[in-house]
């Protein structure tokens, strides 16, 4: 009886444990398949025209972009609950080097986050005065903080290009906001 229960098991267990075969076609969906479906992600000239009407006034966004190279750029408007949470995304990846990851993170000033001093790893002046703070998440981003014409901006980039988008790098993207307003982003 107990040889009869083995091979059973044997045979029950054993045949759940068998090859699984994949399909040589399943591939992942590309970026401008998946980030809209999965993320919500629209153009970044849609988000940015979405969150300026949501808010009734002009973004000024900054000239300069990370010296890393980037396959998609795309944007997100996340109208949550009443202002508290509403931000805009602007987000540079690259298909090719997955560390090549920048983001632009975008609130109204009365809504802003604010940095735990434990994440703080060094803070600077802005060329027209203001004051950022050059930040490290624990296991994420690093990140520059500040604020500007009533918004509150954040440049993350993943720490895997933070040895060539250091704080001197964000620092000078932050200070090329300073444009007169006539003049639009790149984005616009």
């Amino acid at each position: 009886m107990s040889l009869l229960l083995i091979i059973f098991s044997t045979f029950f267990w054993g045949g759940n444990h068998g090859t699984v075969n994949a399909n040589s076609n399943d591939k992942p969906k590309p970026i401008e398949e998946f980030y809209p479906e999965y993320g919500g992600y629209t153009t970044a000239e849609e988000a940015i025209k979405e969150f300026e009407e949501h808010y009734n006034r002009d973004l000024k966004l900054p000239l300069r972009i990370p010296p890393i190279t980037f396959t998609h750029y795309l944007g997100r408007f996340s109208d949550l609950d009443g202002d508290i949470n509403d931000s805009l995304e602007l987000t540079f990846i690259s298909e090719e080097s997955p560390g090549n990851h920048y983001k632009i993170d975008v609130r109204p000033i009365e809504h802003k986050i604010q940095i735990p001093d434990k994440y703080i790893v060094k803070k600077v002046n802005l060329k027209n005065g203001n004051k950022a703070v050059y930040m490290k998440f624990s296991r994420g981003p690093y990140a520059l903080v500040f604020e500007r014409d009533d918004w509150q901006y954040m440049f993350s980039i993943d720490k895997r290009a933070s040895d060539k988008v250091n704080a001197e790098v964000l620092v000078k993207i932050a200070n090329s906001i300073d444009y007169p307003s006539k003049k639009k982003s790149p984005f616009q």
